[in-house]
């Protein structure tokens, strides 16, 4: 199995999740449950792409939804040339003990031309849970 258990690829460029309950900052008694999660972007197409922005649906395990949407990564806007790998670490609190993620990266190549590439779909399950994106 992968180091990153969740992969989407869109136009030879991959996206691999590895999401992580951090019970150190969790507070289950207040209601507040945190994940890292890792993410690695492999470009195995032919062409120069950069990362212009980011979009998030988050669900908590009630179904509730929320949308992120923001410039870069981290604060940053890598440039991927073909063959180059970018990773990065953010996190995600939660009201509930479960949720799953999904999301998107709007990419443009050196040519001037944007699309999207999915982020697949990933599951915040405590360790002991059964993995099951919601």
């Amino acid at each position: 199995m992968s180091d990153y258990p969740y992969e989407a690829e869109t136009r030879g460029l991959i996206v691999r999740v590895r999401p992580q309950y951090l019970a150190e900052q969790s507070d289950p008694e207040a209601h507040r449950w945190v994940w890292a999660y890792a993410i690695e972007i492999v470009n195995a197409s032919a062409e120069t792409v950069q990362l212009i922005s980011r979009h998030w649906t988050i669900t908590d395990g009630l179904g509730k939804v929320e949308e992120v949407q923001g410039p870069g990564v981290v604060g940053d806007q890598p440039t991927l040339r073909p063959g180059d790998a970018y990773t990065y670490a953010s996190g995600c609190p939660l009201t509930t003990p479960s949720g799953s993620m999904v999301g998107s990266y709007r990419m443009v190549t050196d040519f001037g031309q944007a699309f999207d590439i999915a982020v697949p779909p990933f599951s915040l399950d405590l360790p002991d849970a059964r993995r099951v994106v919601n």
